[in-house]
C-alpha cells in the first residue's frame, strides 16, 4: 500500500508528547507517524504530496453537539437574526425585526406558491419582549399554512391556516406547551416536541423533524468541510429504519467527508423499546456511521423561557419552563443504559434540570457503580460550582454551549437570568479546574457549525455587543483547541481513534491557512478544507 507523506508549514498535533511536527505519514487512511521527514523515512518509500506545504494542519475538528438537520434546513426559509452562510458558501443576511421576517417568508412563499411554507431560525428575543403570534404570520398568508421553527429548536410558530390544519385552532386546549391568548385560542406558539412534531407535519416539517434526508446529509457534509470538521454528531434522532438506511448509505459514499456519531432521542418510545433499539443500532455501526448511543432531553431553552430553572427563576418573571421527561422515565433509562454500557448524553439547559440529573445519577450509581459510563451533560449552561463538583465526582463529562456568550449573552444578562447567573453560564474554567473533561459546541443548526468560532467564544466570552461576560470563566487558547479535538473525542468515547495527529489514529486533519495557536483572532483563521480518512476535501471545490 502506498505511503503518502504530507509536509506542512506547521502541524499542531494535540499529542502532548510531540506537540508539533513538520510532516505526517499516512497509509490506508491511518497515521503512521508525525515528525520530521528524516524520522518518518524509516517507514520506507513514500509519495510526497506537497499540497499543504504552506498550510497548517491540526487534528480534524470534532463537533460534539450538532444535528444533521442543519443540512436539510437550507431547503427551507432562513429567518434568523444573524447573517448565516449556507452549504454552498452563500451568506444570507439576518432578519433584524419582525417585518424583515415577514418579508423573507413572503419571498419563500413566492418561490413555491400554495405549498405549506416552513421557515427556521426565528429568534423573537431580539425583537424586545414581543412574542410572535399567529396574527404576525397571517401577514405572510391567510390561506397557506406557515410554520417557523425558532433558533433554539424548542419552539415553533404557526399561522392561522396551519393551526386549523393541525386541529389546534379551538378553545379548551390545556397543555403547557400551547399558550393561549385572551380569546382562549392558541397564540400560534408551540413549545416542546410533543406538540411541535405533529403540527410540523402540516407546515413542511415531516413527522420526524430531527431526521435528515440524503440531499440534506450531503449538504451537511459540505458545511463540515468548510468548518474543518471531520467528525460530527447527530445528537438527537429517532433513527427509524428508513433514516438508518439513509445514514448508512450516504456515509458509505466514497466522497462523503465526515464521520457521523448518532444518538437516539428518548422521546416517542418506552425505555424498554429505546434500550433494545439502541443495542441493535450499536451492532450495525460502521466507521463512518457510529450508532448505539442515547440522547435524553430533560428541559427546553433558556432564551425560549422553556428551560427548568431553580430559584430565583427567570429574571423577567416568566414562569418556569417545561420538563421533557419524568423523573421515573429518566431513572429507568439511566439504570438500564449503565447496566448495558450504553453511553448517554443529556440535554440540561436549566440548573433545576441539572440537579435532577445529579440526584438521579447519585442514587443509581450508589446502588450499582458503572465503570467509565462517561455520561455527558450537554449544554449544562447554568450549573454552578457545587453542581459541577458533583458531576466530576460522578464520572460525568460536560459539553458546554460556549457560543451562547456571543449569540445570547446580552439577552441572558438583561432578560433571562440576569447579570450574576449570566456571568457564570457555561463555566468552562470551573469545570476544567474541577477535573471534568470539557467539550464545547455549536448545537448546529441552533448556531452555525464552526468549531474555531466556538473555541474563540470560550476563550474570549465576548457577547455580540462586545462585552466580556464572566471573565473568570474564560479558558486559554490551548484549552479551547483541546476542547474541539481531544475533549470532544473523549465525550464521544472515540479518543483512541481521533482528536490528535499521532501514530495509529485516523488520518483526519483540518487544513488551515493560518496558525490557530498564534492567530490574533480564531474566528478569522482561514480553512482550506479537510483530510478525512486520508482523503483530501477542498472547500473551494465543493
Amino acid at each position: 500500500m502506498t505511503i503518502t507523506l504530507y509536509p506542512a508549514r506547521k502541524i499542531v498535533t494535540m499529542n502532548p508528547a510531540r506537540p508539533h511536527a513538520t510532516h505526517v505519514a499516512v497509509r490506508d487512511g491511518v497515521i503512521l507517524g508525525a515528525g520530521t521527514k528524516a524520522e518518518l523515512s524509516g517507514w520506507g518509500e513514500m509519495r510526497v504530496d506537497a499540497r499543504f506545504a504552506d498550510k497548517v494542519l491540526m487534528p480534524g475538528l470534532i463537533e460534539g453537539h450538532c444535528h444533521l438537520m442543519e443540512g436539510a434546513l437550507w431547503a427551507k426559509t432562513y429567518t434568523g437574526f444573524f447573517d448565516r452562510t449556507d452549504p454552498e458558501g452563500v451568506t444570507h443576511p439576518g432578519c433584524r425585526d419582525i417585518d424583515a421576517v415577514i418579508d423573507r417568508l413572503r419571498a419563500g412563499l413566492a418561490r413555491a406558491p400554495g405549498a405549506p411554507l416552513p421557515g427556521w431560525g426565528l429568534d423573537p428575543i431580539y425583537f424586545g419582549n414581543t412574542r410572535v403570534t399567529r396574527a404576525d404570520l397571517d401577514r405572510v398568508s391567510g390561506t397557506v399554512p406557515v410554520g417557523v421553527m425558532h433558533a433554539s429548536g424548542h419552539i415553533m410558530n404557526l399561522n392561522t391556516p396551519a393551526l386549523e390544519a393541525a386541529g389546534l385552532l379551538r378553545e379548551g386546549i390545556n397543555h403547557p406547551g400551547v399558550p393561549l391568548g385572551d380569546d382562549g385560542l392558541p397564540t400560534g406558539e408551540l413549545k416542546g416536541p410533543d406538540v411541535m412534531t405533529p403540527a410540523g407535519a402540516h407546515v413542511g416539517f415531516d413527522r420526524d423533524m430531527l431526521a435528515c434526508d440524503a440531499p440534506g446529509m450531503r449538504a451537511f457534509g459540505k458545511l463540515c468541510v468548510r468548518a474543518g470538521v471531520t467528525t460530527a454528531t447527530d445528537l438527537a434522532a429517532r433513527l427509524n429504519e428508513e433514516a438508518v438506511q439513509t445514514m448508512l448509505r450516504v456515509t458509505a459514499e466514497p466522497d462523503y467527508p465526515a464521520r457521523v456519531v448518532c444518538h437516539r432521542f428518548h422521546h416517542g418510545v418506552t425505555p424498554e423499546e429505546l434500550i433494545a433499539q439502541v443495542e441493535d443500532l450499536r451492532d450495525r455501526s460502521t466507521d463512518m456511521c457510529r450508532m448505539g448511543r442515547i440522547k435524553v432531553i430533560m428541559d427546553g431553552s433558556i432564551q425560549g423561557f422553556s428551560a427548568r430553572l431553580r430559584a430565583p427563576g427567570y429574571f423577567n418573571g416568566a414562569p418556569n419552563g417545561l420538563w421533557y421527561i419524568t423523573p421515573e422515565h429518566l431513572r429507568t433509562i439511566l439504570t438500564e443504559a449503565f447496566a448495558r454500557d450504553l453511553q448517554v448524553h443529556t440535554h440540561t439547559n436549566g440548573d433545576e434540570a441539572t440537579q435532577l440529573l445529579i440526584e438521579t445519577m447519585t442514587d443509581i450509581l450508589s446502588e450499582r457503580p458503572a465503570a467509565d459510563h462517561r455520561l455527558t451533560v450537554q449544554h449544562c449552561q447554568l450549573a454552578d460550582r457545587a453542581q459541577l463538583a458533583r458531576l466530576a465526582g460522578l464520572g460525568a463529562c460536560v459539553n458546554l454551549f460556549a457560543n451562547h456568550h456571543f449569540y445570547w449573552g446580552d439577552e441572558h444578562y438583561r432578560l433571562t437570568v440576569g447579570p450574576e447567573r449570566a456571568e457564570r453560564m457555561n463555566a468552562a474554567r470551573t469545570a476544567l479546574d474541577l477535573g471534568l473533561t470539557v467539550g464545547i459546541h455549536s448545537d448546529a443548526p441552533i448556531t452555525p457549525l464552526a468549531p474555531l468560532f466556538t473555541a474563540w467564544a470560550a476563550e474570549t466570552r465576548l457577547t455580540a455587543s462586545g462585552r466580556v461576560q464572566g471573565a473568570h470563566e474564560r479558558i486559554t487558547r490551548a484549552e479551547a483547541l483541546w476542547a474541539i479535538t481531544m475533549g470532544a473525542a473523549h465525550t464521544l468515547r472515540i479518543e483512541q481513534e481521533v482528536g490528535s495527529i499521532e501514530a495509529g489514529k485516523r488520518a483526519d486533519f483540518a487544513v488551515l491557512d493560518d496558525d490557530p495557536e498564534t492567530a490574533d483572532d480564531l474566528r478569522d483563521v482561514g480553512i482550506w478544507g479537510t483530510v478525512q480518512g486520508g482523503r483530501p476535501f477542498e472547500a473551494a471545490a465543493l
